[in-house]
């Protein structure tokens, strides 16, 4: 039996869907709270606990999810009684080993670039994946296994992977790293540990100042890169671009997604396949075939009123989530809806999140939730952002909000968080019904 210590997580409740898909016996715990990420473990079957030491058994297989404290009760009792206790990421890097094994690291983009690589390699080959947006898949017979690899705590140097992806360098987590080179240090370090090859994406002057002594390549759109990109044409339904490799004419690919951050993780994709020897018709079918993940740019509507919900939570992807919307309905008015995760990150790029918040033609700021774990030395709240941005009103998930929020239709509402800021524009869309 398998028991997860806070199964919701996203990570977590797809290892768990994975496990009792090879017919393993699996439970979790976790706070009562509904998670979007828990569907998918209850319709698997999963019983889902509340938090007790009563649920560790002796004879459990016990793993652990990365934000819990060591003093949390259940982990007092696994540690005390089961033989086999593991951290998540230490579970996975073990986990791996029997496959040929994709991992996808870097600040932005891996969620999506993990699920554009899964997709296309499941066209051609048995393909198991785990992804950042709770999706979790195992295969009869899987070949590869593909891993979204996060930096924080320095977790992704448990895995060894065959080949690995990395997407770019900005300097993030800063309740953990000291500064910029110490970010960079954790992802040298990770790079260099990769078994056949990583490719890294050139245009990044972070990624470019690595040193890495591993087997390597670099794609991007300079000149200067293994694979690069030309001819790109992006219009508001998606873009096509021909590859070169080495700088001969690789094959001309299309992409039905919208935003150069896109091409760039298509890029990533597209090297990681050339290294491993995969046809040019195989993952040209393979990408234009994608549409995106969960919570990654997803699109609803209502009347004339449209709800964009994307995991943005750092400025840059702030800024490249609202400049794929503008070019995607240029004649519409863009509203931010924005829910902080963490307060450090909030307080030191507080200039980036305004800079890139402003891009909007309207700003709407959710407070934290209030569970968001306060770092020390960080006591602050929502009014540290909106009393620096004027034109910005705070809205919460109430009628009074919703009301504020529908005076600015029609037009795009972007909510954009970790957290569960898809609440407050289900919150608007519902009392657009009623209006």
């Amino acid at each position: 039996m398998y028991h997860f210590i806070g199964i919701k997580g996203s990570g977590m409740s797809a290892l768990a869907c994975i496990l009792k898909s090879m017919g393993n016996d699996v439970q979790g715990s976790d706070i009562e709270k509904f998670v979007f990420t828990e569907q998918a473990v209850r319709d698997a079957g999963i019983p889902i606990l509340p938090f007790s030491k009563d649920n560790i058994k002796k004879d459990m297989i016990v793993i652990v999810g990365n934000h819990f404290p060591s003093t949390h009760e259940e982990i007092v009792e696994a540690r005390k009684i089961c033989d086999k206790v593991y951290l998540y990421h230490e579970f996975l890097g073990e986990f791996m080993e029997k496959y040929t094994s994709f991992s996808v690291c870097g600040t932005h983009g891996k969620t999506t670039t993990t699920g554009m690589l899964s997709h296309t390699l499941e066209k051609i080959m048995p393909t198991a994946y785990l992804i950042g947006d709770s999706t979790g898949r195992m295969v009869e017979n899987a070949e590869n296994f593909v891993l979204e690899s996060c930096e924080y705590k320095r977790h992704f140097m448990a895995y060894h992977p065959d080949y690995a992806i990395l997407t770019n360098i900005d300097l993030d987590h800063v309740d953990y790293y000291k500064d910029l080179e110490d970010y960079k240090s954790a992802f040298e370090a990770f790079a260099n540990q990769v078994k056949k090859c990583i490719v890294m994406f050139g245009d990044d002057e972070n990624v470019r100042s690595l040193n890495v002594t591993v087997n390597h390549i670099y794609y991007g759109l300079n000149d200067n890169n293994d694979i690069q990109a030309r001819n790109i044409i992006e219009t508001g339904t998606g873009m096509k671009f021909d590859v070169y490799y080495n700088n001969d004419f690789f094959g001309e690919f299309e992409l039905n997604l919208i935003g150069h951050h896109l091409l760039w993780d298509a890029l990533g994709v597209i090297a990681v396949c050339i290294v491993k020897g995969i046809s040019y018709e195989e993952i040209r079918d393979g990408l234009v075939s994608f549409k995106g993940t969960k919570r990654r740019f997803e699109v609803s509507t209502l009347g004339e009123n449209i709800f964009v919900d994307d995991y943005a939570h750092h400025p840059t992807a702030i800024r490249v989530t609202l400049e794929a919307a503008r070019l995607r309905w240029p004649d519409k008015k863009i509203v931010a809806v924005y829910k902080p995760d963490r307060y450090s990150r909030l307080v030191i790029l507080i200039e980036d999140f305004i800079e890139a918040l402003n891009l909007a033609d309207e700003v709407c700021l959710v407070p934290f939730n209030e569970n968001t774990l306060k770092e020390e030395g960080y006591d602050i709240d929502i009014h540290y952002i909106a009393d620096r941005m004027p034109n910005s009103i705070i809205v919460r998930e109430d009628e009074e909000s919703a009301k504020k929020m529908l005076e600015f239709a029609p037009a795009v509402y972007i909510g954009m968080s970790t957290k569960d800021v898809y609440k407050v524009l289900e919150n608007v869309k519902k009392y657009q019904k009623i209006m």
